[in-house]
């Protein structure tokens, strides 16, 4: 994963019912959590967790 990639954010970090989609911010090398990945929802709340609660975006599932 790399700054710009377009991102599925789990339900466990947005409280949402669903997975929605996002674009990675930031990453970072936590000494204690590991990888963190900051990504920006499509509506723009930003979340950020431990990079096994995301999943890239296939192209197949983009709607662009």
């Amino acid at each position: 994963m790399k700054i710009g990639d377009k991102v599925s954010i789990s339900p466990q970090v947005t409280d949402r019912s669903d997975w929605i989609n996002g674009t990675i911010k930031e990453i970072e090398k936590n000494p204690f959590a590991g990888i963190v990945i900051t990504a920006e929802s499509e509506d723009g709340e930003v979340f950020f967790e431990k990079e096994d609660l995301f999943r890239f975006l296939s192209k197949e599932t983009c709607t662009h």
